[in-house]
């Protein structure tokens, strides 16, 4: 991953993507449609924990598996890489001789998927593994076998599930801070072309001020 930090600190790469709800749920039906039509049919979906609990929960539902299990890697810090990736809570699963469908958000710098898949194996040998992101980016090193869309333009890319996270972080490292959600929209839409919603903004910054 590449992170340009700005003079001010922001934490945020300059090149920034909003996904909206919508946007997820049409991305996890073409990968649901991808896994069937591929004839691959999992036993069980690991979710890769946390970017890939919300979409692997969405396959559940629509490959008709309830199956469904997770564990956890740290990469990222909001959007700054940690220095390396470990798992953090591991597999309870048992998955030897099963076909694992393995869901992430997104393949990037492609050590997830590698302590992953590493991980996996030290729970049973499966039968079968096949990965499946809702975002593929070209530079990434492994290639899923399932993805949503192929992101050749490198960016970074904010999921619903992780605005607080990631613009808050940006918010928090704005000198000097925004004074409300005007200014914050402002300066977001300038540094990293994305736009958010101004009662968002203004929720995001009250529990920043907020915080002790």
């Amino acid at each position: 991953m590449r992170v340009k930090e700005t003079e001010m600190g922001d934490p945020l790469p300059q090149r920034c993507e909003i996904v909206s709800w919508h946007a997820v749920h049409a991305m996890a039906r073409k990968l649901a449609h991808q896994v069937i039509d591929s004839g691959f049919r999992p036993e069980i979906i690991v979710a890769i924990g946390r970017g890939g609990l919300v979409p692997g929960r969405i396959l559940s539902d629509l490959l008709g598996q309830m199956d469904l299990t997770s564990f956890k890697i740290e990469h990222y810090h909001h959007a700054t890489k940690l220095r390396a990736a470990r798992v953090r809570y591991p597999l309870a699963a048992d998955v030897a001789g099963r076909r694992v469908l393995l869901v992430d958000d997104v393949a990037d710098s492609g050590e997830t998927f590698a302590i992953a898949l590493e991980h996996l194996a030290s729970h049973g040998a499966p039968a079968a593994v096949k990965s499946a992101v809702l975002h593929y980016k070209t530079v990434s090193p492994y290639r899923p076998d399932f993805y949503a869309r192929q992101v050749r333009n490198w960016r970074w890319i904010i999921y619903p599930w992780a605005v607080a996270e990631d613009v808050g972080s940006c918010l928090r490292a704005m000198q000097p801070p925004p004074a409300d959600a005007a200014q914050a929209a402002q300066r977001l839409a300038e540094a990293h072309g994305i736009r958010l919603p101004r009662n968002l903004l203004a929720d995001l910054l009250a529990i920043i001020r907020a915080a002790p």
